[in-house]
């Protein structure tokens, strides 16, 4: 049952906040609503970058409206949309299943043979939705932590070399400002690098497995940033990779993907918040660059620059959709943060490698 205390204290404070901006002189209720009856001090537009995150930190959403000779700002309740999360569960236990499969052939099971096997590829899973998981729980935590609405993570179960194509998770709502829009944007490839960097780590501390002499074989081409590792914790010549490390390789390779600076990545979004609509020129040329760059591995490299013109193409459908915009743009990042993102891109620079994988 509603407190009407709490109610009142509610109203009062959403009250204090309009009235900054816009004049009120009635408010009213109506079906769970409360209709604030005012002048506006300011640019419609400007009200909604002023109000919108203050509102939403309350719970509120709102729209204004003009009707008979009077603006009226409409306060609503936020409410959560409402989720599937069997689809989510399913999913996710999908993943794991596929992962597994892939994780058991990596360490030699045979899944196919004896479905016992199949628990061989639990490290390999742990560590791949780590990896993954991670990078999505970022942008979860950070977006609500905005006041964003956004869904649990989507993954995707799919039978490629790692048993799936990652995570996604659902933003609905606009965009609160330029901060808002960096944080969810770069908290994502962070923390999963960071994790990565662990996972790697954990990998190449591990006794490693001989070299497979039959079927497939798949050259990987290490990062900057796994060499470096590589380095400090060397493996024996003619083993193969571990597959935990091979986790961590994965999630580099995520995060240099993610972190290209165009359309609705999450290095265009950390773009568009660090240099505002000039990002749109961006957005507009990588695309090309990365197939022109998949041309050159493929043709003149004579190895399989394949994955870069394929992402080069996803891309240019993204820049074509263009980018959400903020509700208040006009607010600086700072240096802190502008400092983070020069910082993140770089890193994505050492997750980047000219060759992912080529066929043996």
């Amino acid at each position: 049952m509603n407190n009407p205390e709490n109610a009142s204290i509610t109203e009062q404070e959403l009250r204090e906040k309009i009235n900054q901006v816009f004049s009120i002189y009635d408010i009213q209720h109506a079906d769970g609503n409360i209709y604030f009856f005012g002048t506006p001090k300011e640019d419609i537009k400007i009200i909604f970058q002023k109000l919108w995150p203050l509102l939403s930190e309350k719970g509120f959403q709102f729209t204004i409206k003009y009707d008979l000779g009077e603006h009226i700002l409409v306060a609503s309740p936020l409410l959560p949309a409402k989720e599937r999360l069997w689809i989510n569960y399913v999913l996710a236990i999908a993943t794991i299943f596929t992962t597994m499969i892939v994780g058991s052939l990596l360490f030699g099971g045979h899944p196919d043979i004896s479905a016992a096997d199949i628990m061989k590829g639990l490290p390999f899973t742990i560590a791949i939705m780590a990896v993954l998981g991670s990078h999505e729980a970022g942008h979860y935590i950070v977006a609500k932590k905005h006041g964003m609405q956004t869904s649990l993570p989507y993954f995707i179960p799919f039978p490629n070399m790692i048993g799936t194509m990652g995570a996604v998770i659902k933003h609905r709502g606009p965009i609160p400002n330029r901060k808002a829009l960096f944080d969810v944007g770069i908290s994502g490839p962070l923390i999963g690098l960071i994790v990565s960097v662990i996972v790697t780590i954990i990998g190449l501390l591990q006794p490693q497995l001989p070299q497979a002499t039959q079927g497939l074989k798949i050259e990987l081409g290490t990062p900057l940033l796994f060499e470096l590792i590589n380095r400090i914790i060397p493996t024996g010549d003619g083993m193969m990779m571990h597959p935990i490390a091979f986790a961590g390789w994965v999630g580099m390779l995520v995060t240099a993907l993610n972190l290209i600076p165009a359309g609705q990545l999450d290095g265009g979004h950390v773009l568009r918040a660090m240099i505002g609509e000039k990002a749109k020129e961006a957005s507009r040329v990588i695309p090309f660059i990365l197939i022109s760059l998949g041309f050159y591995v493929t043709y003149v490299l004579d190895r399989d620059g394949f994955i870069w013109v394929l992402w080069g193409i996803f891309l240019s459908f993204f820049a074509a959709a263009g980018h959400p915009k903020p509700l208040d743009d006009d607010i600086p990042l700072g240096k802190g943060r502008m400092a983070l993102g020069v910082i993140t891109f770089i890193l994505g620079l050492l997750s980047f490698t000219l060759v992912p994988f080529q066929m043996g």
